[in-house]
């Protein structure tokens, strides 16, 4: 899945003058909020994010044998999760809580639209991984499992890998494409949307996320991933990335004279 993965949910709010003040999401960061803030809020917003897709799947193996039903419940779980999470922590951090949307943010900034720095990249990153990582141990906490335990999932085939370029795709493209076009207020509900359908039409089940995959391989249960598939499928989120960018460039392109197009 998921997590989940990114994403931001603010409306725009006026830029300070400091560099430091660029926006973690295209025009949705409150330009004077502290660094240290927006650290926290990534690190735990990803910590609960992770939390809610582990907690859910244990949950779920728990009360039904049915493989269906049990991704209902997590993708279900996920959504009002993810959904929550960018709405309280978007005004704060921009809600990234994934370092492709993070990564996809500065190469914005730096092709000369709002953006995150550098800086903020190298706080922003391993706040994520971190708060990815405690997630799956405070899941693995609440329903008595070993608190580390890595995962035996494995997720190594090709098809799944396609899929994890598919859901990152798809990811980039909803949030950098709502920011074009001026729709970012809707962004709690159509990134989680866009996630729980995720779940179900892609075949990896939509992890989206490079630091909640991270997480994932924390933990030996129903949404783990087993360390050995982390490389492939980090490397085809980022791939994704770079697709979901490409595709906001060509389809938000910026708009021509009538006459030009005759």
């Amino acid at each position: 899945m998921t997590a989940a993965e990114a994403t931001t949910a603010a409306e725009s709010h006026p830029a300070a003058p400091a560099s430091e003040s660029a926006a973690p999401a295209p025009g949705a960061t409150p330009a004077r909020t502290p660094l240290v803030a927006r650290a926290a809020a990534e690190l735990i917003g990803t910590a609960l994010l992770v939390a809610v897709v582990v907690g859910s799947g244990i949950q779920a193996t728990e009360l039904t044998k049915d493989v269906g039903l049990q991704l209902l419940a997590n993708s279900t779980a996920t959504v009002f999760g993810l959904g929550i999470l960018i709405l309280l922590l978007g005004p704060v951090s921009g809600a990234h809580f994934n370092p492709v949307v993070t990564l996809a943010e500065w190469w914005t900034m730096r092709r000369g639209g709002a953006g995150v720095t550098p800086r903020q990249v190298a706080v922003y990153v391993p706040a994520q991984i971190v708060g990815a990582i405690a997630g799956a141990i405070l899941a693995d906490a609440m329903f008595g499992e070993p608190l580390v335990k890595w995962s035996t999932h494995d997720r190594s085939a090709g098809h799944l890998l396609l899929g994890e370029v598919v859901a990152t795709a798809g990811l980039i493209l909803l949030i950098f494409g709502l920011a074009r076009a001026n729709q970012l207020r809707f962004a709690p509900v159509a990134v989680a949307s866009y996630i729980g359908a995720a779940y179900w039409f892609t075949s990896s089940t939509s992890f989206a996320n490079p630091a909640v995959t991270i997480g994932r391989a924390f933990t030996d249960t129903f949404a783990g991933i087993a360390p050995g598939s982390l490389l492939g499928f980090i490397g085809m989120q980022l791939v994704g990335g770079v697709v979901g960018l490409a595709l906001v460039a060509l389809i938000f392109m910026p708009g021509r004279a009538a006459d030009s197009e005759v």
